[in-house]
C-alpha cells in the first residue's frame, strides 16, 4: 500500500505493487527451497505440513496484500479517496482458504453496497469499473508475473454478474442456491476492501455453508453426485489417475470433498469445523470423533503431499501443473524439492502413489459411505 500511495497513476501504482510481489514470491520459494521455514527453535524438525501452511499462508497475504493494492489504485484514480459504493473482496477456494500455491490463480468473490444517497445505478456502475480496472491493472504485459483474479463461483457463474450488492446475494441464495455453492461458501473469507461490508457477507452466508441440524439426505446425494461426475469428467484425457495431484485418486479433490461434506453435516454442532481450511477443519474432526486418528493422518498426509508436488512442480517448470513432470531431468528436480536424492525418482513416485491410494480408501468409506 505504501508503494501505491507513492505512484502518481494506476497503472505506475500496481506496477509497483507486482515488483514487490515478484520480490516476495521469490523471497518465499527460496526460503522453501533451502529449507528456512519450520519452527523457530529448530527449523529442520519442522514437518512437511508445517512447511505447507506456512508457504500457503506467505503466499495467500502477499495475494490479499496485492490485491489490497490493485482496488485502492483502482478507486484512487478514478474516484479519489471515497468510492459511490462500499465495496469489498471476499477470497474463496485455495485463496480464502488460506492454501495458495505458486501457481494458483485467486479465487474470489466482490460485493458491493451503495452509499447513503447514491443511486443504485450509479454505484453498480462504480463497483463494474473498480472491478473491470483491478483485472485489466493485475495482468498489464510486465516482467512481473500477472496475478489472474477468477470469480467464476459467483451465482450464476460465468453468466452471472460480476458484482453484486449485499441484498442482491441474499435474494440469490435465498431462491436459487444450489447445494455446490454453499459447499463452495465454506472457504469464503475477506480479503480486501471494506471490512464491515465484508463480514457482514459472511454472515449472510453462514446458514448456508453450515446448516442449522446439517444436510439433509437429498443434498448429501448431490454433493456425492456431484463428485463423481468430477472424477468421471474432468480428470484429462491420458493423465494418469495415480499421480494426478488435484483430481486423481487419493488426491486433492478427494480430501476436501470430505473434509467440506463433514463441514456442511456437522459444522453447526462442532465450532473448530468452522473454518475455510482444510487441515485445521480435518483436525477438528478428528478431536470430535468424526473420523478416527489414522484415517485423519492418511488423509493429512496425502493432501500435504499432494500440494507439495504441485509447489515444486511450479518451481521446477515455471509454470502450473496437476502432475509430475515427463522430462526426466524436471522429474528429478521435483524429487529434490520433495527431499529424494539423485536416482529415487522410482521411490518419489512409489512413495506418492502409496499414499494417495490409502487415503482414496479413506476417501470411499467417509464420504461414498463404501
Amino acid at each position: 500500500l505504501a508503494a501505491v500511495g507513492r505512484a502518481d497513476t494506476a497503472e505506475a501504482a500496481v506496477a509497483a505493487a507486482r515488483g514487490v510481489r515478484r520480490r516476495e514470491l521469490f523471497r518465499t520459494a527460496a526460503a522453501d527451497i533451502i529449507g528456512s521455514y519450520g519452527t523457530e527453535e529448530n527449523p529442520a524438525e519442522a514437518d512437511a505440513g508445517a512447511l505447507v501452511d506456512q508457504v500457503g499462508d506467505a503466499i495467500t497475504e502477499l495475494t490479499a496484500a496485492t490485491v489490497a493494492g490493485a482496488l485502492r489504485a483502482a478507486v484512487r484514480d478514478k474516484w479519489g479517496d471515497t468510492l459511490p459504493t462500499r465495496f469489498a473482496v471476499i477470497g474463496m477456494g485455495r485463496f480464502g482458504g488460506h492454501e495458495l500455491g505458486y501457481g494458483s490463480d485467486a479465487d474470489v468473490l466482490f460485493v458491493h453496497q451503495p452509499r447513503d444517497g447514491v443511486d443504485e445505478q450509479e454505484a453498480a456502475r462504480a463497483a463494474n469499473a473498480v472491478v473491470s480496472e483491478m483485472r485489466r491493472l493485475l495482468q498489464l504485459p510486465t516482467a512481473d508475473p500477472p496475478l489472474l483474479i477468477d470469480a467464476d463461483l459467483r451465482p450464476e457463474g460465468k453468466s452471472g454478474p460480476l458484482v453484486r450488492t449485499l441484498a442482491s446475494y441474499g435474494a440469490y441464495y435465498r431462491r436459487w442456491s444450489l447445494v455446490w455453492e454453499s459447499q463452495a461458501l465454506l472457504r469464503a473469507r475477506p480479503m480486501a476492501g471494506d471490512t464491515e461490508l465484508a463480514e457482514a457477507f459472511i454472515e449472510l452466508v453462514e446458514p448456508l455453508r453450515h446448516p442449522r441440524e446439517g444436510l439433509d439426505d437429498e443434498a448429501v446425494r448431490e454433493i456425492r453426485r456431484l463428485k463423481a461426475r468430477m472424477e468421471s469428467e474432468r480428470l484429462p484425457r491420458g493423465a494418469d489417475p495415480t499421480l494426478h495431484t488435484k483430481l486423481g485418486r487419493g488426491g486433492l479433490s478427494d480430501v476436501e470433498w470430505t473434509v467440506q461434506l463433514l463441514q456442511m453435516r456437522h459444522g453447526w454442532e462442532v465450532p473448530g469445523l468452522r473454518t475455510t481450511r482444510t487441515r485445521e477443519a480435518l483436525r477438528a474432526a478428528r478431536a470430535a470423533g468424526l473420523v478416527s486418528e489414522d484415517d485423519a493422518r492418511t488423509l493429512d498426509e496425502a493432501w500435504v503431499l499432494a500440494t507439495r508436488v504441485r509447489n515444486g512442480v511450479m518451481l521446477v517448470r515455471g509454470r502450473a501443473g496437476d502432475t509430475f513432470p515427463s522430462d526426466v531431468r524436471e522429474l528429478a528436480a521435483v524429487g529434490r524439492y520433495l527431499g529424494y536424492g539423485p536416482g529415487h525418482v522410482g521411490d518419489m513416485l512409489d512413495d506418492y502413489r502409496r499414499v494417495t491410494r490409502r487415503a482414496r480408501a479413506v476417501m470411499e468409506a467417509a464420504f461414498y459411505d463404501a
